[in-house]
């Protein structure tokens, strides 16, 4: 394991009511962070841990993926899901589902994606540019909310030539949300090159009265003790370095100064027990074996980076089909194997490359919606995804 920094003693991180001991949020991450990983992570350390993110009109027509995707296990407190929506009227509507059903604690917005079949609709990333329509739709959430605390998370903009992170920080702090974040990158860089830190720092001085939290290169706990120490930020928030790696979090939460119990060896052992448990747990979570065996094999590559597992080993853990085979599969491991160091390190995911974002047509031309806009975004919530 790398060595562990210095507990660094940072105030606690307040969402409206909502007190975290570590100031650490579980990015939203599309088939990753379910119930079953949000378990796991929350085994392991202490943070905010936010659902998938999920389609508004999905919801308000109760599709049966999306209602599965909302739906906590017992143990998780608080509960926190995160919507996607680009019409007022709708997001509004998916608010008031979450609230008069109690089904979360928390709600987190989502206008920082930046995969192309949500922006070319004008949703995610692209969506603050149209500063009226995002006013308009934060507005009417936190109204909706109540006394449940909602949040944004949001990158720098479109591309380096319409940014739109400062204007939107300030509007959703005046529409009362409890809380923003910024992915320090466009979405014309998606998820590659470095993230501009320095970006969350001029946010932090742009917005004051409530939480700022940064996003983007977290892969270690040095990473997290660093960007807060930077740039002032009130918070942290994890995503791809947590791939394969749920115990981060524990790393993260000592590395405040918050108890998560001991450090772990992540030798080869720990690791295949951390696997072995995940699956478990997507079974639980899917209530079909086969169904929660194929959803972990997405993940063979994240956990054992860096270790001596051969590729026909990784090939066959990725096509396991029950829990007994993959039992099988792990115990030819050499368990004892210890942590590898820098090659289990660093990033992790696919970080792709700039691109030119996928936008409605003359989106950039104004940012005021017209006609043509309108029709776009009605488009864009007929997506009965779930998340």
């Amino acid at each position: 394991m790398p060595s562990s920094p210095s507990a660094t003693s940072v105030a606690p991180l307040r969402i409206g009511p909502i007190t975290v001991d570590a100031p650490v949020v579980l990015a939203p991450m599309a088939g990753i962070t379910n119930t079953a990983f949000r378990r796991l992570c929350r085994e392991y350390g202490a943070g905010l841990y936010v659902s998938e993110m999920i389609t508004s009109r999905a919801l308000v027509e109760r599709n049966e993926t999306t209602m599965r995707l909302i739906t906590h296990h017992e143990s998780e407190t608080p509960r926190s899901i995160q919507l996607y929506g680009v019409d007022p009227a709708t997001v509004e509507a998916a608010v008031r589902v979450l609230v008069e059903e109690d089904r979360a604690d928390h709600i987190d917005m989502n206008f920082g994606c930046p995969v192309p079949k949500v922006t070319r609709k004008g949703g995610g990333a692209a969506l603050p540019w149209k500063l009226g329509l995002f006013r308009d739709i934060v507005t009417r959430a936190v109204a909706a909310a109540g006394p449940i605390p909602v949040t944004v998370k949001m990158r720098k903009g479109i591309d380096d030539d319409h940014l739109t992170y400062l204007e939107a920080g300030r509007i959703a702090e005046d529409a009362g949300v409890s809380a923003v974040a910024l992915h320090a990158r466009t979405a014309a860089q998606f998820y590659s090159g470095e993230a501009d830190w320095e970006a969350i720092a001029r946010l932090k001085e742009h917005v004051s009265s409530i939480p700022v939290l940064g996003n983007g290169d977290i892969w270690a706990a040095e990473d997290a003790t660093r960007m807060m120490a930077e740039t002032g930020c009130d918070g942290v928030v994890v995503g791809r370095g947590c791939l394969g790696r749920p115990w981060l979090f524990g790393e993260l939460a000592r590395a405040f100064d918050v108890d998560a119990g001991p450090i772990v060896d992540a030798n080869l052992g720990f690791v295949a027990r951390a696997f072995r448990r995940h699956a478990e747990l997507l079974v639980e979570f899917f209530e079909d074996e086969g169904r929660g065996c194929r959803d972990i094999r997405k993940h063979v590559a994240w956990y054992f980076k860096g270790y001596p597992v051969g590729g026909d080993l990784r090939a066959r853990l990725a096509t396991a089909s029950s829990i007994a085979e993959i039992d099988e599969l792990l115990a030819e491991l050499d368990l004892e194997a210890p942590y590898p160091g820098t090659a289990a390190e660093g990033q992790r995911g696919r970080a792709g490359s700039p691109k030119r974002p996928a936008l409605p047509d003359r989106w950039l031309d104004s940012q005021d919606i017209d006609g043509v806009d309108s029709c776009a975004l009605a488009d864009a919530e007929l997506d009965h995804s779930g998340g």
